[in-house]
């Protein structure tokens, strides 16, 4: 499912941990679009947790944001760089999220896609 010409590697921190358990979550690859980027420092990120709709049927089409009319089915399980364009990450389908692990952008967005008629049930949000 690589999108890129090419594999490239970048080291940085430790990446977010936004599971409540991480043992209980099932979760599938994902194409993030550099749309849902925010700037962080020089970089474009796509943050852990944010609300997204993907399509189970076919992983190759890009996730779409979700909101309150665009029902979500999944959430970016770590930070995306999307700086050079949409990449590679992690959809979580089925877990425990923290939401005092995510950014307070981010909870915002989690809090207004699950107002969309058919929003999933599958992912649990807690604050623990």
């Amino acid at each position: 499912m690589l999108n890129r010409s090419g594999v490239s590697m970048t080291t940085l921190t430790a990446t977010k941990q936004i599971l409540a358990n991480v043992e209980l979550q099932s979760s599938v690859g994902c194409i993030v679009p550099q749309s849902l980027g925010v700037t962080v420092d020089n970089k474009k990120i796509v943050k852990a947790g944010t609300p997204i709709k993907i399509n189970l049927m076919n992983l190759q089409i890009a996730a779409v944001g979700a909101d309150n009319n665009t029902p979500m089915n999944a959430v970016v399980l770590h930070d995306v760089d999307v700086t050079n364009g949409d990449a590679n990450g992690t959809a979580l389908i089925f877990g425990f999220v923290n939401l005092n692990r995510v950014d307070s952008d981010v909870a915002t967005a989690i809090a207004t896609a699950l107002t969309a008629n058919g929003a999933s049930q599958m992912i649990t949000f807690i604050k623990a």
